[in-house]
């Protein structure tokens, strides 16, 4: 396995041969070079980098080396340990720091890891920066302190409780309404770090938390992506604990879904969407999300008199987006929830209390929620890549193929049909490329994936 390098981080799995693995010498590697650039973004005597991570088996051993590296070019580390990408988002704002690194691979199964890169603004990396990191990183003129110029560790395990102090405060986090409302709600964690943030989250909230997959020590117990097919457990528990709905989040606690008071699945898509609802009757304005997400937000947003714009895909890009926008709220279909008013990071904790104070203030059920919206329906299926495939060469000649359609490509391919559409493009963490299409039935979304599926075949022999 080669290691992936974009904007999304520095990923791989654990073991294996230097350079093709997330080695300890790679984590070194890539760590003192954004010690390296952080250093180079301002000239000044001491520099502080937050350090936080999921509760992934290799999560301790990729810290200590990280937190090391740093500690050897004399930069202080607030080491949150156990901890959530927001969490460390906000943590670095909140301390005033140069960067802060999350060592998380998101979605990723147990032997993968990766170190995932921030600024002093507690915001991802764009792609010029995460450039000059790597090639700090390939040059190798690192240079490290000096003994008696050596970092220092400082632990503070505060942030979560601190992350969701600034959550409820939030003029739209209705506190009082949720309380009387008296929920019941299944959490899985999946053995990370979101099953001590949410069940936190909500206990301050008076949500009786049941608690599934909660002990966080890396041994996920099922596919960590939160899709309908690994969530059979939760679905089943939703039911037998006549819960108000299921709450899932992945290991970074960065994606947010749902499941209705029926055991059935609320729809990632639509975590956002429900949210954006919520935010743009109290505030309307402008959305973005990314190309392959649904187009319900464009509905939602339309339906509060606002404008919804597409960005390509990757936080960072939202995150732009959002700022050259206005947006008041945006996120990325795969259940991420950016809301600006606390943070520019895709945050599942703040979609919680949000959706949690849509419900309270409506007073409806999770399932009832859902009918507001169109019905749209994804598939999300993916082709392996291998060393023969020329993605660049495929992505050209799909354009070509479909020159008199509406095409969009500022990442990868996006076509838009007048009922549906498909999305191509090349995964940012994983060797794959992504075919994401969305009609107004199942049946219909999967049949066109197919048929592209089909059609990329035939021009790779």
């Amino acid at each position: 396995m080669t290691l992936i390098k974009s904007i999304s981080g520095i990923r791989g799995t654990i073991g294996g041969a230097q350079s093709e693995n997330l080695t300890p010498i790679d984590a070194v590697k890539y760590a003192a070079a954004y010690g390296t650039w952080v250093k180079q973004q301002r000239n000044k005597e001491d520099y502080k980098v937050v350090v936080g991570r999921d509760a992934r088996i290799s999560g301790e051993m990729i810290q200590q080396l990280v937190m090391n590296t740093l500690v050897g070019m004399g930069i202080t580390v607030i080491d949150l340990d156990l901890s959530t990408t927001p969490t460390v988002e906000m943590a670095v704002t909140m301390e005033h720091a140069d960067g802060g690194i999350i060592l998380t691979a998101s979605h990723n199964p147990k032997q993968w890891n990766a170190l995932k890169l921030l600024n002093n603004k507690g915001e991802f990396l764009n792609a010029a920066a995460g450039q000059e990191i790597l090639d700090i990183a390939e040059e190798g003129n690192i240079l490290f302190s000096e003994v008696d110029n050596l970092g220092e560790i400082h632990k503070n395990d505060a942030y979560i409780d601190l992350h969701i102090d600034e959550i409820l405060d939030l003029p739209l986090v209705n506190a009082e309404a949720i309380k009387d409302a008296k929920f019941k709600v299944v959490v899985d964690g999946v053995n990370s770090t979101g099953g001590i943030a949410v069940p936190l989250l909500l206990g301050a909230l008076g949500v009786e938390a049941v608690k599934l997959y909660c002990t966080p020590n890396g041994e996920f117990p099922h596919n960590p992506e939160p899709l309908k097919e690994h969530l059979t457990d939760l679905m089943q528990l939703v039911r037998d604990e006549s819960a108000d709905f299921g709450i899932v989040v992945d290991p970074d606690v960065d994606r947010l879904a749902f499941v209705d008071e029926n055991g059935e699945m609320f729809g990632e898509e639509y975590t956002l969407v429900a949210v954006a609802d919520y935010v743009l009757r109290n505030n309307p304005g402008s959305t973005v999300s990314n190309m392959s997400s649904s187009r319900a937000l464009r509905d939602v947003t339309e339906k509060h008199g606002g404008t919804y714009t597409a960005s390509a895909v990757g936080e960072v890009n939202v995150v732009e987006k959002m700022k050259e926008t206005n947006a008041v709220i945006g996120g990325e279909g795969n259940g991420g929830i950016i809301y600006p008013e606390l943070h520019y990071g895709r945050d599942s904790l703040v979609g919680i209390a949000l959706f949690l104070s849509f419900l309270a203030e409506e007073k409806i059920t999770v399932s009832e929620l859902r009918k507001k919206y169109t019905a749209y329906f994804m598939s999300k299926k993916k082709i392996q890549l291998t060393p023969q495939l020329d993605v660049d060469a495929i992505l050209k000649a799909m354009e070509a193929k479909y020159a008199s359609e509406d095409i969009n490509t500022i990442d990868g391919v996006k076509i838009d049909f007048p009922e549906n559409w498909v999305h191509l493009r090349k995964s940012n963490t994983e060797p794959i490329i992504r075919i994401y299409t969305e009609a107004k039935t199942q049946e219909e979304a999967d049949k066109l994936a197919d048929r592209v599926i089909g059609e990329i075949k035939e021009l790779v022999g």
